[in-house]
């Protein structure tokens, strides 16, 4: 067993004091409260930041493993259904996913405003006319980008993904910018929540979490606060 000391990252030095959480405070449902905290994320965002508010961590898990895994991506929309990311879904881990397991999680975190939304759901696909929708809202490169990469796949080298690229772009070069089509295998998923927390990171580490919960998708709303 190795005897070297640990080293330590993120010793107890940084203190939670921007404000606090009350049940008071709260909208009567996880979507609303959560676009009055992404306004407000948004708006006290220091100037130049780098700080990206709709970066979110969508984790899927796959069975019969129970292999997670996670990664960043922008979420794009939220209606009163839930929370709308965008991807490939050919052969991406989160596609492979998604065929065996439907649950998910996102996470939120903005650490300017000392907050954190985690949402805990159930993935399905948006229809085919929400992600074309989308799909017409992104700059060229990223459509073509979107027909060149086989997503989470082993290539051989940059030069080879850049090549498909080029292809791609040749095959486009004469279609107007809107009239470039989604391809079938891209579009949305909707994280339909099951449960959403929102934090607030408060002094002593005795932050305030407030859980808005349900146990299936057509229950009411239930909101209890859980300890730190």
């Amino acid at each position: 067993m190795s005897t070297e000391k640990p080293i330590i990252f993120a010793p107890e030095t940084y203190q939670y004091t921007k404000s606090s959480l009350n049940e008071k405070d709260l909208a009567s449902s996880p979507i609303a409260q959560f676009h009055t905290w992404f306004d407000e994320a948004r708006k006290a965002l220091p100037k130049d930041s780098d700080i990206i508010p709709e970066a979110t961590t969508f984790s899927t898990a796959r069975l019969p493993s129970g292999r997670v895994s996670s990664r960043v991506v922008l979420f794009k929309e939220l209606d009163t259904h839930g929370f709308i990311v965008y991807s490939n879904w050919d052969q991406s881990k989160k596609a492979k996913d998604y065929e065996s397991n439907k649950f998910a999680s996102l996470t939120f975190f903005w650490p300017h405003i000392q907050r954190q939304v985690r949402v805990e759901g159930i993935m399905e696909k948006v229809n085919i006319e929400t992600s074309a929708r989308y799909f017409a809202t992104r700059p060229r490169g990223s459509k073509i980008g979107a027909w060149s990469s086989p997503q989470s796949q082993v290539i051989d080298s940059r030069e080879d993904l850049n090549e498909i690229y080029e292809k791609n772009e040749t095959k486009f070069a004469n279609v107007d910018d809107a009239e470039i089509p989604c391809p079938e295998y891209w579009g949305g998923v909707r994280i339909v929540p099951l449960e959403v927390e929102f934090w607030q990171g408060g002094m002593s580490r005795l932050h305030d979490r407030l859980c808005f919960r349900r146990e299936n998708i057509e229950d009411d709303w239930n909101v209890v606060r859980i300890a730190p």
